[in-house]
């Protein structure tokens, strides 16, 4: 599969600067109460072009979700700046907010859960039109999103349960397409359903895009389904951003030492080449986002760190490999560090 060509654009739909979130978090300590700040999200910028798809890859637990729902407003950024059609969101007032979220949704991993199950599917599709106050038919606007996303009309009488998991991400697709966004952000959308049904799903959202123009913030840890539909791929751990640029360059030729582990873990559907490649294994557990390492924060699970990475945190820049990267000693060459994990 290949990664699709990256749509040209004049104005960005999204920029998200310096964005950062915290979450405070109490605990104990014998009779102690105490407080401690969760690092979710550490000063992280991109930017998604019109038509276009940023894919956001990272372990769990790397902050891919809370950029998601940051940029939404559903979590309030602890600071930074999130531009929508170069209109600012952080800090606009609710009213104005809710006029914005016409043309920002969301689909979510689980669509069982997301789908109330006292509702029609034609109750749930139509819920946003009620909630704008969309004036018209709504029954025909729900037949209509139906059949977009390949579902029947008559679909429209049934309640959740009544359907297949993929058959229920589809009724939540159509739901996010009610209002017409320009900019959806899929939360995990294909994790929760069988891998035979992926690749459908997958294809009906690089359908609508090509068709409707919507942009996608693709949240997700497979790299092959970002790859397959995304034209950036931004790559996340603990909360930073390590690598940024053309999702086929960063499959191809990654630099930094954490891509390279994600990518080697992906399998290979050739059984002869899934033998013979070579693996990167990580030694440890990812730190815990409370107390950050200093530095670099993925110093303490890579194979080629040094004194430096500890002392001074690199700056997300191009260091000669065509795009940013976020590491002191970026190197496309496999073979070293799989050499340097080993030992």
């Amino acid at each position: 599969m290949n990664a699709k060509s990256t749509p040209s654009s004049d104005a960005p739909v999204l920029e998200v600067t310096n964005l950062v979130k915290h979450f405070s978090v109490s605990g104990s300590k014998g009779i102690r109460k105490t407080r401690a700040t969760v690092h979710a999200v550490s000063d992280v910028s991109f930017t998604v072009g019109a038509g276009q798809t940023v894919g956001l890859v990272g372990e769990s637990g790397s902050g891919k979700t809370t950029v998601g729902r940051s940029v939404l407003r559903l979590t309030e950024p602890t600071s930074g700046s999130i531009k929508f059609k170069g209109q600012e969101i952080v800090g606009m007032k609710r009213g104005d907010l809710r006029k914005m979220r016409r043309e920002m949704q969301i689909v979510f991993q689980d669509p069982q859960a997301s789908l109330d199950p006292r509702l029609t599917v034609g109750s749930a599709v139509s819920e946003p039109l009620r909630i704008q106050r969309v004036p018209g038919k709504h029954s025909e606007r729900v037949a209509e999103l139906l059949e977009l996303v390949g579902l029947a009309p008559d679909h429209a009488r049934r309640f959740p349960h009544e359907f297949s998991g993929g058959q229920r991400q589809r009724i939540g697709i159509a739901r996010a397409l009610a209002l017409n966004p320009s900019l959806i952000v899929l939360d995990e959308p294909v994790s929760a359903l069988d891998v035979s049904i992926q690749g459908a799903v997958v294809n009906l959202l690089d359908d609508l895009q090509d068709r409707l123009g919507i942009s996608y913030l693709f949240i997700a840890h497979d790299l092959s389904v970002v790859r397959h539909i995304s034209d950036v791929m931004a790559v996340m751990y603990l909360g930073k951003l390590m690598e940024v640029g053309p999702a086929e360059t960063i499959y191809t030729q990654p630099s930094h030492p954490y891509t390279q582990a994600l990518l080697s873990a992906v399998p290979e559907p050739d059984p002869t080449t899934e033998r013979t490649r070579q693996r990167i294994l990580l030694q440890g557990d990812v730190p815990s986002p409370i107390n950050p390492p200093s530095g670099c924060r993925f110093r303490t699970r890579c194979p080629i760190a040094k004194d430096l990475c500890a002392m001074e945190e690199p700056a997300l820049i191009d260091r000669g490999a065509g795009h940013p990267v976020a590491c002191h000693f970026p190197t496309t060459n496999l073979a070293e560090i799989v050499g340097a994990a080993a030992v």
